[in-house]
């Protein structure tokens, strides 16, 4: 059965009253069927944040008629706003070094439909998963790190080229630039393998083991030129003991990292994630 097709409506401006009702007013002067509403207001900047879902059918427009009517609107309540149309799948250009496991379960949900997306490419700076991803029908780019200008210069191309709408780093360990960080803000998402802020940077498992904590945990944010230090999406941990090995956590958290990647990358292509300043609203 064919999903019914739906217009997102994302919404950020300075909280004031009146905004529910005239987005809302607006939708249903056109007869707009709206099937999911969040809303949210930040108390620290006083700014507020909507999403809407629509039915696209129950309007009388199309979204590029939708976009210039609703622009008149937007501008008086100061909005930065943007609208998807379900029927236009997310891009998603998967970035990969040598494991993995991030990689396989996201091909998986992609082959069985779960995760609506295409993938038009995959990126590693390793050979060795090129069988694996053309086996799925995925083109696969080597992109060899001895000279990173010219290798991320080369991966912003294959991005450009690819038409991506987002980059998932999904255990690609490699730093970003910061100028590629600032290029695509808010459209490049990493996994970490730890619970942000604890054990940033290289090897957080062997310092989670030093440290002798009781839970480890996995990351999804979005990059930025601070090294795992951009807007959180996503986290989930589990409890670990004194027997625990380095070895184990590893394994562990493996299951962690790619269900922690999955949920933050689905949150995303559905446009369910605001950033607000460094910190994210998720409108699960």
């Amino acid at each position: 059965m064919t999903a019914t097709r739906r217009y997102t409506l994302i919404i950020s401006c300075p909280d004031r009253s009146g905004i529910i009702a005239a987005v809302s007013g607006f939708i249903a002067r056109h007869n707009g069927w709206i099937v999911e509403a969040s809303y949210h207001t930040d108390l620290e900047t006083q700014r507020f944040f909507m999403r809407q879902e629509m039915l696209a059918n129950s309007l009388p427009f199309e979204l590029d008629e939708f976009i210039t009517r609703f622009s008149e609107l937007a501008s008086k309540f100061d909005m930065d706003w943007r609208i998807s149309d379900s029927a236009k799948k997310k891009r998603v250009v998967i970035l990969v070094s040598k494991q993995d496991h991030c990689l396989n379960d996201l091909l998986h949900r992609w082959r069985s439909g779960e995760l609506q997306v295409g993938i038009p490419c995959v990126i590693s700076n390793h050979e060795d998963l090129r069988g694996f991803v053309e086996w799925h029908g995925i083109p696969f780019h080597c992109v060899p790190m001895q000279d990173k200008t010219a290798a991320f210069a080369e991966i912003t191309r294959l991005f450009e080229q690819s038409r991506g709408d987002v980059m998932v780093l999904a255990r690609f360990m490699q730093i970003l630039p910061a100028d590629l960080c600032a290029r695509y803000a808010g459209r490049i998402i990493n996994i970490h393998h730890s619970f942000l802020p604890s054990f940033a940077g290289a090897k957080p498992y062997h310092q989670a083991y030093q440290r002798g904590v009781k839970l480890i945990g996995a990351t999804c944010h979005y990059a930025s030129a601070e090294l795992d230090a951009g807007p959180i999406i996503e986290q989930d941990t589990m409890r670990i003991d004194h027997g625990d090995t380095v070895e184990d956590m590893v394994r562990y958290g493996r299951d962690i990292e790619k269900t922690v990647l999955a949920r933050g990358l689905r949150y995303h292509v559905e446009d369910r994630v605001l950033v607000c300043g460094n910190k994210t609203i998720v409108f699960r």
